[in-house]
């Protein structure tokens, strides 16, 4: 007889995170490892907490972005601007299998913090250090936030149309890539260190992943001189493909980027002789004939209404989507399913958000509970874990070196 399935915990499980970041790229980080079973103690300031706690927008005063990228973490309020505050986050960090920090270059240094104190009090800590620019080279100690890194990037300046500005996107688009890139980077150190049991400072710019998935543009710009610039919905590499309007008003998309699919799409237009017609045979002539071609698909599409285009194209295998806001994607049986998971235990209600990014067979997800108050798990970690009495911790909190919810 077969075996129930069990789930094991979590790839991280007994993985130890103090996360000194704050806003959106560090927390990401702390969340992806959060996500597959780390532990994750969030050390805010004891008065104000996480900037982010303030973020717009905000339903009976808890921001909904702070919430997204900070459920199930422990907050302990230190002010690491005080001497006596450092020490104790250094207490907490001998017991850390990772330190997640986003302060501008130096500033762990100037406190007495910098990998080399930290290593020596715990040889095999992983230090995964956010900024802007980095830790090295002339910009390393300008200050950054996503907006500066998508204009740095490059992105921006490809982002959008021919006639508009270059253009910035209204969410965390650095900062997610970015953080996403920093557990990448905290998973391979901590591999590293099962191996040969030492640490690793891992150095996440917020420009540098973002600038990676820019995709040819410099190597463009370096081989042949050519500057990429905007071009809307269309792309610079395959025909057709782009965001299209369908007869009912409604919008989809479809990329016919490989030789095959744009086949397979002029079949379901009920325009097979395209396949053989000069302009349209190849890649190359479609590329250079782009503007007439997308003028055939655009006809096509606005001719029904977007489920039926949306039904020819899956018939004839051909890659495309409707165009979702969150709405459609709430009653999406495919995201309810796999991608979506319930935020429980506050004042949001019945929320919803995007799970972890990835799935691993027989490991248990995550539950979203909860969104820690600054410094809720203060007396608990400080008290019970570190053996600090009452009356120290009361002390502490008068002196305004700790808060606690």
């Amino acid at each position: 007889m077969d075996q129930p399935k069990t789930e094991s915990p979590g790839l991280l499980n007994g993985v130890r995170v103090v996360e000194l970041g704050s806003m959106y790229a560090a927390p990401t980080a702390g969340r992806m490892l959060r996500d597959f079973g780390a532990e994750v103690i969030k050390v805010e300031d004891p008065e104000s907490g996480d900037f982010a706690r303030q973020w717009q927008p905000q339903k009976d005063g808890l921001a909904l972005g702070f919430a997204r990228l900070n459920s199930g973490k422990r907050s302990v309020g230190i002010d690491l601007r005080k001497p006596e505050g450092r020490a104790i986050a250094l207490d907490l960090i001998r017991n850390a299998d990772v330190v997640i920090e986003s302060f501008r270059p130096g500033r762990l240094e100037a406190w007495g913090m910098g990998y080399d104190v930290l290593s020596k009090e715990n040889p095999g800590l992983v230090l995964t250090r956010v900024s802007g620019f980095g830790q090295t080279g002339p910009y390393s100690g300008r200050p950054g936030f996503g907006t500066v890194a998508e204009t740095a990037s490059g992105y921006a300046f490809l982002n959008g149309w021919p006639d508009t500005p270059p253009t910035s996107p209204p969410f965390g688009f650095a900062d997610s890539i970015a953080g996403i890139s920093a557990a990448f980077g905290t998973a391979m150190a901590l591999y590293r260190r099962e191996i040969s049991g030492v640490g690793s400072e891992v150095d996440v710019a917020l420009y540098e992943p973002l600038m990676f998935i820019l995709g040819d543009a410099l190597l463009n710009y370096t081989s042949t001189g050519t500057i990429m610039t905007r071009v809307g919905n269309t792309s610079g590499s395959a025909s057709p493909r782009g965001i299209y309007q369908a007869g009912d008003g409604a919008w989809l998309s479809i990329a016919a980027s490989a030789q095959t699919i744009a086949m397979r799409l002029f079949d379901a237009m009920g325009r097979p002789e395209l396949k053989t017609d000069e302009r349209y045979a190849t890649n190359p002539a479609r590329m250079a004939n782009n503007d007439s071609l997308q003028e055939i698909v655009k006809s096509w599409v606005a001719s029904m209404p977007r489920e039926k285009v949306l039904g020819t194209l899956e018939d004839h295998e051909v890659v495309a989507a409707a165009v979702n806001d969150s709405s459609d994607i709430m009653q999406d049986p495919h995201f309810l399913e796999r991608t979506l998971v319930g935020l429980t235990g506050t004042v949001l209600g019945n929320a919803m958000m995007t799970g972890p990014i990835l799935h691993v067979a027989g490991t248990a997800g995550p539950v979203y509970e909860g969104v820690p108050s600054v410094g809720e798990h203060t007396s608990a970690i400080l008290g019970d874990e570190l053996g600090m009495d009452a009356p120290t911790l009361d002390r502490l909190a008068f002196d305004a070196v700790i808060s606690r919810a």
